[in-house]
């Protein structure tokens, strides 16, 4: 046969298990490419003399293949003394590599505001904390949320990637699965399902957060 139904309902309970280490590997690492590429765009404004700087490692991190990152942070940094386990390592390696698009993003839309916000900032002696915080980032966040989306759903599907470091997320579930039965058909077939529906709610979800600040910003 080349569908198995009762074979395809034993292994569903294993596979959604491993869901639920995927999804939590996205949900950490899209939390640490948020808030790491907030921060690495505001240093670009608070600091433009290390402006430069921070470019590079930027596109240092963008131009190396996230793979290379996640081996390293889990098979180099031990020799600096730095010991992380499979998930934390791989977590850690997907938010920081993302983290360095999402910094584009942030630049992108902080360049969109007006320069007259700034300067009316100054002229009313706020400081650059609180210009951030009360003026510039409430209106750039709302118009960059599609592109962060965007990343989001991206992040999720790299984390197959994980199972390279033996990390048991639902790829590496389903590849164990499949040389255990040598049965490839249904398990990874389930991959796939899983993979698309749990994008398409990321994806309504972001489009349901942009509508409602969309309806904030129109207040």
């Amino acid at each position: 046969m080349i569908w198995d139904w009762n074979f395809t309902f034993e292994i569903l309970p294993k596979l959604a298990g491993a869901a639920l280490v995927t999804i939590e590997a996205t949900l950490l690492g899209f939390a640490i490419a948020a808030t790491l590429g907030l921060l690495v765009a505001v240093a670009r404004i608070a600091f433009p003399r290390s402006a430069w700087g921070i470019s590079v490692v930027v596109e240092l991190v963008r131009s190396t293949p996230l793979l290379i990152q996640i081996f390293f942070l889990y098979f180099v940094f031990p020799k600096f003394g730095v010991m992380l386990d499979a998930f934390t390592a791989g977590v850690l390696a997907i938010g920081v590599h993302y983290a360095a698009y999402c910094s584009e993003v942030y630049r992108a839309g902080f360049d969109n505001i007006p320069r007259g916000q700034w300067e009316a900032s100054i002229a009313l002696n706020l400081s650059s904390w609180t210009t951030l915080r009360d003026i510039i980032v409430p209106q750039a966040i709302p118009p960059i949320v599609p592109a962060l989306g965007n990343y989001l759903v991206a992040l999720f599907k790299e984390t197959p990637l994980l199972s390279a470091i033996a990390v048991l997320e639902l790829m590496q579930t389903a590849k164990i699965i499949g040389s255990e039965t040598f049965r490839y058909t249904e398990p990874i077939t389930l991959v796939g399902l899983f993979f698309l529906a749990m994008s398409l709610v990321s994806a309504a979800l972001i489009k349901a957060l942009e509508i409602m600040l969309d309806r904030r910003m129109a207040r």
